[in-house]
């Protein structure tokens, strides 16, 4: 007869776990531990009581925080694999690895409040450390904007950063860029550009800015924006529409995936890169120079935009951004006569 015995898991009790038995705010709770002033003396009591009953420990990252400096730095972000996500995750940990900062990463799942509020009680945890929001879209910018103030913050942020967030924002000025763009299609001879935007944070983001800037100067007509999404599938259907109309001959994208799309929307038009229609996309991923035609784009340094997020949270002098740059390649032609 094989006989066993059951074993009780044990579980180290969490700091929520002490805020819940003592009724109140894990926030409250981390300023117990770390003795700020801000605690009235009979919450400050009922808190140790409470961490002396449950044997409360507190784990090394929240015995490290300390005037709002932690171990760790936690990244919230609604996307790993997007290029400009993934770079500036990649400057985030080349930075937090030198600093001998821990590195967490926190996926806020859509913009809807239940899940901005799960992030933001998350990343509120002192466990969490420190905090880079990449609010490129609305579900970074929704957690920005919620996070308390006493939470340590910095975002990587669209350019000009985001209205109605007070956090320290860090951001690629890419609205010259995008005026080099078109100035160099109109340069070649198109009567104008055409623009496909990807979703924007801000009521006129800078890529849109600066692709108008250079028409208004050239006095070249202003066509309607062909809004995308962040999917492949609508930059396809958005290419779709610009190839089924024969006066369209330069289009700027939002960045290079559209680039990507349209330009397979334009090839099954039966309409040729370069030769009918010149495309220039934006963040220069690292095979567009290996497409044909290789692709003509902007060049963002997404993973310096990381680097910088870093520096900014632990004090120390932030490396130089280089302002986004237009890379000429293969996809823009003069337009045939």
């Amino acid at each position: 007869m094989l006989g066993y015995v059951m074993r009780r898991e044990v579980t180290n009790p969490r700091i929520r776990d002490v805020a819940a038995a003592a009724g109140v705010s894990h926030q409250t709770v981390s300023r117990v531990l770390n003795n700020s002033p801000k605690v009235r003396p009979d919450t400050r009591q009922l808190v140790l009581d409470v961490m002396e009953r449950l044997q409360y420990r507190p784990n090394r990252a929240a015995r490290a925080l300390g005037l709002g400096r932690a171990s760790a730095v936690t990244v919230v972000t609604s996307n790993t694999m997007l290029y400009g996500y993934a770079g500036v995750l990649e400057g985030i940990e080349q930075a937090a690895r030198l600093a001998g900062l821990a590195v967490g990463v926190r996926v806020v799942e859509s913009e809807s409040p239940d899940d901005v509020r799960h992030a933001v009680e998350y990343v509120s945890d002192p466990t969490a450390g420190r905090i880079v929001v990449v609010a490129f879209d609305p579900a970074g910018a929704g957690v920005l904007r919620a996070l308390p103030a006493d939470v340590p913050v910095v975002a990587a942020t669209e350019a000009g950063g985001l209205p109605g967030a007070t956090a320290r924002m860090i951001f690629l000025d890419e609205r010259q860029a995008a005026a080099d763009a078109t100035r160099h299609l109109l340069g070649l001879g198109h009567r104008t550009v055409h623009h496909v935007a990807i979703p924007s944070e801000v009521p006129a983001s800078a890529r849109q800015a600066g692709w108008r800037d250079a028409l208004a100067e050239a006095g070249a007509e202003v066509p309607e924006v062909v809004p995308a999404g962040w999917d492949l599938a609508s930059a396809h259907e958005a290419g779709r529409r610009l190839a089924a109309d024969p006066q369209v001959t330069a289009i700027l994208c939002g960045n290079d995936d559209t680039a990507l799309a349209v330009r397979r929307a334009l090839h099954e038009a039966g309409r040729d890169v370069p030769g009918d229609v010149s495309i220039v996309g934006f963040d220069d991923v690292p095979g567009a120079a290996y497409w044909t035609p290789a692709l003509t784009t902007v060049r963002m340094e997404f993973v310096a935009l990381g680097r910088a997020c870093v520096a900014a949270l632990v004090g120390e002098p932030a490396p130089a951004l280089h302002p986004p740059r237009l890379v000429i390649r293969e996809s823009t032609a003069a337009p045939r006569r």
